[in-house]
């Protein structure tokens, strides 16, 4: 405490400083209460999505092998050809109780059958269902990779808040709060030292 000069001015100064210390804790443990809640719901999300892929991969596959045991080995060739395209993505950013999140968009991923470059009319059935599968599986992956891209940086702020939180309630806080003690001790005996010395002078003057 050899630093601290033990004034009215900084024992205000220090009770303002608790008190801004102490809406600081109250503000982020609510940031974080949020963070938490949303991370939770996103986790769930990516769960129910983690087994909705698995379903489409799995429905995919068995088409694939439908088309390829029932139709021509040319037709599967013919679309496997045509599937090999450009896809447009876009990157947008969310913010999410001050964390910015990228989002991958991709509007124009799946196809009407009359979009693609085969005439569906020749194509069998399982080919044709083979292709929106594995359209619809590959809508879900980028799906999931953006909840992944979420779970993750609300994990971190997650992390940086309790950290923050735990540096003002275990160091911040306690510090002040001894130096305001510290402060108060001095004034106090600095009071009954100069009420003493009155009560001396006023004896003698009766004296």
């Amino acid at each position: 405490m050899e630093n601290i000069s033990p004034t009215r001015m900084n024992l205000l100064q220090r009770r303002a400083q608790i008190v801004l210390a102490l809406q600081g804790v109250e503000l982020l443990k609510r940031k974080r209460d949020a963070l938490v809640s949303n991370f939770f719901e996103v986790a769930r999300q990516a769960s129910r999505s983690r087994r909705e892929l698995e379903e489409l991969s799995r429905k995919a596959h068995l088409s694939l092998a439908l088309s390829k045991a029932f139709g021509r080995p040319e037709d599967t060739r013919v679309a496997e050809i045509s599937s090999k395209r450009e896809i447009l993505s876009e990157i947008e950013t969310k913010n999410i109780w001050g964390v910015r999140v990228p989002e991958i968009k991709t509007p124009h991923l799946r196809r009407e059958p009359w979009e693609r470059d085969w005439n569906p009319a020749f194509q069998n059935i399982h080919l044709l269902k083979a292709s929106e599968e594995f359209e619809r599986l590959m809508e879900k992956i980028i799906s999931l990779a953006n909840e992944e891209i979420k779970i993750e940086r609300l994990g971190g702020e997650i992390k940086k808040t309790t950290r923050r939180v735990n540096a003002l309630e275990q160091v911040v806080v306690p510090q002040i709060r001894t130096e305001i003690t510290f402060i108060k001790g001095v004034l106090e005996e600095r009071e009954r030292e100069d009420t003493f010395r009155l009560k001396r002078l006023k004896k003698k003057r009766q004296d």
